[in-house]
């Protein structure tokens, strides 16, 4: 009896802990496909509101707002369907790297978009708070020098930048490496070998983090230079709605990166630094999944943070607050106002009408230029 009670309770032990890894395994997978789906529905929705607003805007600097919040949604987009498909597929073939993999061509793939459609969001969201910076504080430099195709080829750099960084493991012969975890691939940080082991997330890391700091450093000069501008009185200038729109929406993805991915960044650089390679898979996986939320929570800014929506809010505001809320009615009557002369007016000086005293007239501009 006491035999068979052993092998009974040794069978057990073997069958739970398989059972439990099913199980999580399962549970990966459904979270997988549930956060691809939510994913690649909230970017379509976003794409196509943002799509169709720049086929209808006349004015030149919301138009490169858009080109770039457009870019920065399509990377989002096809993030989640190239990454979301690697994930379904690795677990599909239940992790057996050395079967599906033996040369590492998957691993290298995934880790290259891994780095891509990670740092590409940061670079366009630093480069969306430049160009908002320059436009509402030098709104004649920014009107005359900064035409549609210098947008165009600053966005083509900023893709080519976050490639450069994520095809040098390659280049450099440090081929990506399989986590703990075996579900993703990623750089080389557990046990470095040589100075490339530790330059490479270094890179990915400072970049990312340079460039939230710019957007934090163009986002609060743009909202201090509105706020000033507000604060003169300077009610009647045209165009002041979709600035507002614009620096809301810059500053909420900015707060999103900063919290999704500020962990991420901050981890990678403490692993790589270190004296001794330790083991931090759970950890790394948590902050890695954290940072993928970055990607479900971009398109809901532009879907949430529309001319409309905040008009609903202000107004629920003042209705909060009651009559004696003058300061706020007047506000809010100058941005209905400035958003029904913007919806019918034609392209003319696009920035310099929110923080100058007169809009420039189009012969004027041409004698600037």
């Amino acid at each position: 009896m006491s035999a068979n009670e052993s092998s009974e309770t040794a069978c057990r032990s073997e069958v739970s802990p398989s059972n439990n890894t099913r199980s999580q395994q399962e549970l990966s997978v459904t979270a997988s496909v549930i956060s691809m789906t939510v994913g690649i529905l909230s970017n379509s929705l976003a794409l196509f509101i943002l799509v169709k607003s720049y086929t209808r805007i006349r004015i030149k600097s919301k138009a490169s707002f858009l080109l770039f919040a457009s870019s920065l949604v399509v990377t989002d987009l096809l993030g989640h369907l190239i990454i979301g498909s690697l994930v379904l597929f690795v677990y599909g073939s239940h992790k057996k790297w050395e079967t599906f993999d033996p040369h590492r061509i998957v691993c290298s793939i995934f880790g290259a978009c891994m780095v891509f459609f990670g740092l590409s969001p940061l670079l366009l969201g630093s480069a969306m708070a430049v160009e908002r910076c320059i436009g509402v504080t030098r709104p004649i430099f920014h009107s005359t020098a900064l035409a549609s195709h210098h947008m165009k080829r600053l966005l083509g750099l900023t893709w080519l930048l976050a490639a450069l960084v994520a095809a040098l493991p390659v280049l450099l012969w440090r081929p990506y490496k399989v986590q703990s975890s075996r579900s993703w691939c990623f750089f080389h940080m557990e046990e470095p070998r040589d100075w490339l082991d530790v330059l490479l997330p270094l890179l990915f890391s400072t970049l990312g983090l340079l460039a939230l700091l710019l957007s934090i450093v163009c986002n609060t000069l743009t909202s201090c230079a509105l706020l000033q501008a507000r604060l003169r009185r300077k009610h009647h200038c045209r165009g002041t709605s979709y600035h507002i729109e614009m620096i809301c929406q810059l500053l909420a993805i900015m707060l999103v990166s900063c919290v999704c991915w500020g962990p991420l960044l901050i981890h990678v650089i403490i692993m790589s630094i270190r004296a001794k390679g330790e083991p931090a898979s759970f950890s790394l996986l948590v902050v890695v999944r954290m940072a993928t939320w970055n990607q479900i929570l971009d398109p809901w800014v532009y879907i949430l943070l529309r001319k409309a929506v905040l008009r609903k809010i202000f107004m629920l505001i003042h209705s909060c607050w009651g009559p004696n809320s003058r300061q706020l009615h007047r506000w809010q009557r100058s941005v209905l106002r400035s958003s029904v002369e913007t919806s019918n007016s034609g392209a003319g000086a696009p920035d310099c009408r929110c923080l100058g005293k007169l809009p420039l007239q189009d012969t004027e501009l041409k004698s600037i230029a």
